[in-house]
């Protein structure tokens, strides 16, 4: 009893931060996915380290630490994070996939995973050449959000890569993450596609573009 009581209290947790964040519907398209009913539409954005407003970024007040993390700290991630253990960005860590992330002290504060390679999105092939990298997820721990993290974090990405000749950043944003296209926005990214993507019941797999932008 007591452990349906917990799980009926995550449930309404999970849906509280939905809404606190403005991704209701997000949710909504999250678990018809878990049903066998994924239908993901997505902007395919393209930003450039030079177009970034250095000003615009509100350093956190915070004694933060950017380093690349290692194995004690994926594993803490993997452990901390539910429904992240399953995710394919860990089984490419060796293989074109870096976790950099900010520190206070010993605790975790954000990390960010980003793909120096090409690499299939549900199915889809997407090229990348030596300038190019790919943001592929970020996460800030709940203790630490509200504090300008998640962009502090984005900017000093971009400083240490274009240490090694990166200087054009790509990232897909779903179309019901509000949030997270209005983060795109403070980075100058553009989108360069709006894209469906069609999954049934784990096994047939459709894309499209529904739309192409032009700069």
């Amino acid at each position: 009893m007591e452990k349906s009581k917990n799980g009926i209290l995550n449930r309404l947790k999970c849906i509280a931060t939905y809404i606190k964040y403005g991704l209701f519907l997000h949710g909504v398209r999250n678990n018809l996915a878990k049903i066998g009913l994924d239908f993901m539409p997505y902007y395919y954005c393209k930003s450039m380290s030079s177009k970034v407003n250095p000003d615009q970024i509100k350093t956190p007040d915070l004694d933060l630490k950017l380093s690349i993390f290692g194995k004690t700290e994926i594993n803490y991630i993997k452990n901390s994070i539910l429904g992240i253990n399953d995710n394919f960005l860990f089984k490419d860590l060796n293989n074109g996939v870096t976790c950099v992330g900010l520190k206070k002290d010993d605790d975790i504060v954000a990390f960010l995973f980003i793909r120096s390679q090409s690499f299939y999105f549900r199915n889809r092939l997407f090229n990348l050449n030596e300038n190019e990298h790919f943001f592929v997820f970020m996460y800030v721990y709940e203790n630490y959000r509200g504090k300008g993290i998640a962009p502090y974090l984005r900017y000093q990405c971009y400083k240490l890569l274009e240490k090694e000749g990166v200087n054009t950043f790509y990232s897909i944003s779903e179309y019901f993450n509000f949030s997270a296209i209005k983060y795109q926005k403070k980075f100058n990214a553009k989108p360069l596609e709006l894209c469906l993507s069609i999954k049934l019941f784990k096994k047939n797999i459709w894309n499209f573009t529904l739309k192409k932008y032009y700069s």
